[in-house]
């Protein structure tokens, strides 16, 4: 993380409040747009910028399907979640939300992938022998 500055605890809690709200909106099915139709969102992480006036909004359709469909239809009705959305945060400034697809599924596959390959595993058994010698 060179360089990066780690997000403030008021940032920290101010996304999960984001990220309740948009979780709970969501849930009620309330957006016309037949590219949501049927879609179950999660919302795993809402990243705030350090003015709270923007938030990053991660999301992965249940099952992982039209991720690119989705993110879009998300954004196209941006204003719309905005304004429903906001006046329940109770926050001095609305949000604006850019909605993202969440990556940390398929980060956390590839590791487990890398852990399970057979030069990791040739690596841990020798370290399991090497344990029992002494």
């Amino acid at each position: 993380m060179s360089g990066e500055k780690l997000p403030s605890q008021r940032q920290l809690r101010v996304g999960e409040l984001v990220r309740h709200a948009l979780s709970a909106f969501l849930s009620r099915d309330e957006i016309l747009d037949p590219d949501l139709d049927g879609a179950f969102i999660t919302v795993p992480e809402v990243r705030m910028t350090p003015d709270l006036k923007l938030a990053k909004v991660y999301v992965m359709p249940l099952g992982g399907q039209k991720v690119e469909t989705v993110v879009e239809a998300l954004n196209r009705n941006q204003k719309f979640i905005r304004g429903q959305v906001t006046p329940k945060l109770d926050l001095k400034y609305a949000p604006q939300f850019r909605f993202y697809e969440d990556e940390t599924f398929d980060e956390a596959s590839r590791i487990d992938e890398i852990l399970r390959s057979d030069h990791v595993a040739q690596d841990l058994d020798a370290d399991e022998e090497d344990d029992s010698q002494s």
